[in-house]
């Protein structure tokens, strides 16, 4: 009798892990089990006029619910001047900036580029690109510019909602995701991690392997990927940030950039009605849990072409966010919207 009480106790406790290691950081915090809970996220206000005006209109007249901006960029105070003087509830991050992409438009660290030497181009501009950050960048001085980021915006009036890292740079070097966490954890400011089951991810980051694949003529449909290395250790990174008293991510969806129909010349309309049944068919494969989708939004003007040559892309993701076809999908299939402000409000609840 004993040895079978025994059986029972520890089948009962390992049937109890078992659950708790599949309860997504959705359940955790609140929302019920199977939900699939949404952030729509435009990155890179601030960037121009252009990515200031997409973004409002992604919020306002779509499905919007999050942004984060660059603030070493020279639209950055024009933006946070809408937020307080229009939309003061706007859900408003730091796009922790330590790349300047574009060829001719470019800027520079907030920190100064003599005091973060390491994270700077000969022009003293920020580096072109995430590899040569994590060549040449110290941790040191990637922990001094995003204090300096964060810090500028709360000089300007702004309390940020959550942070994440432009280009994904504070992800591709461990040091790097250290001191990203260390600096959320310390401001008590959300630090976008995806830690869940990372479907949606793992299929992003595996997205130019399977292109070069094809392009090889090496891929066969069903055919298994290793997974990214990010993802290897996501699970743990993700558990981490949840004990410092922060939120986590199940997944995360990246590359709204690359989809464009195979339609030559398609209209600015049609790009975003393409995208925005991409979007539903995204939703529909993702599994339960709170995930954010990223866009880049911009409402581009004649001006944005001495910026960058994605400004189509940009302009089509836009209308994808203002889609009545999405919004109508996402309404009849229940999934939740929601904001940083709101996921780090229910943290704080989960003891």
């Amino acid at each position: 009798m004993k040895i079978y009480k025994l059986t029972l106790l520890l089948a009962t406790s390992l049937l109890a892990l078992t659950a708790q290691s599949q309860e997504t950081y959705a359940e955790k915090l609140g929302w019920p089990k199977g939900a699939k809970v949404v952030i729509f996220h435009v990155d890179d206000p601030g960037m121009s006029y252009s990515s200031n005006q997409g973004t409002i209109k992604s919020v306002e007249q779509g499905v919007a619910t999050s942004c984060s901006i660059m603030f070493p960029c020279a639209w950055s105070a024009s933006f946070v001047n809408y937020i307080k003087k229009s939309n003061p509830n706007l859900d408003a991050g730091v796009h922790l900036t330590l790349t300047s992409e574009w060829r001719d438009y470019r800027w520079t660290p907030l920190a100064g580029f003599q005091n973060v030497p390491s994270l700077v181009d000969n022009e003293g501009n920020l580096w072109h690109e995430v590899a040569q950050v994590v060549k040449n960048g110290t941790a040191d001085d990637v922990e001094k510019e995003i204090r300096a980021q964060v810090e500028r915006a709360l000089r300007m009036g702004l309390k940020p909602t959550h942070l994440d890292s432009h280009m994904g740079t504070l992800f591709a070097h461990q040091p790097f995701l250290e001191r990203y966490i260390k600096v959320g954890a310390e401001y008590q400011i959300p630090v976008m991690f995806p830690g869940g089951n990372n479907k949606l991810l793992k299929e992003c980051l595996n997205l130019p392997v399977v292109k070069k694949l094809k392009a090889e003529g090496k891929w066969q449909e069903g055919m298994k990927l290793p997974d990214p290395e990010l993802t290897k250790s996501s699970t743990a990174v993700g558990q981490k940030i949840w004990q410092l008293g922060l939120p986590v991510l199940d997944d995360l969806h990246t590359i709204s950039g690359d989809w464009k129909p195979s339609t030559p010349n398609p209209s600015p309309e049609e790009w975003g009605k393409y995208k925005a049944q991409q979007f539903i068919e995204t939703l529909n494969a993702m599994q339960p849990g709170l995930a954010m989708f990223i866009v880049h939004s911009s409402d581009i003007t004649d001006a944005f072409k001495h910026i960058s040559a994605s400004g189509g892309s940009r302009y089509a993701d836009m209308f994808s966010m203002m889609s009545p076809e999405l919004k109508a999908y996402i309404q009849s299939k229940g999934i939740i919207l929601t904001t940083w402000r709101e996921v780090m409000e229910r943290r704080k609840k989960v003891k």
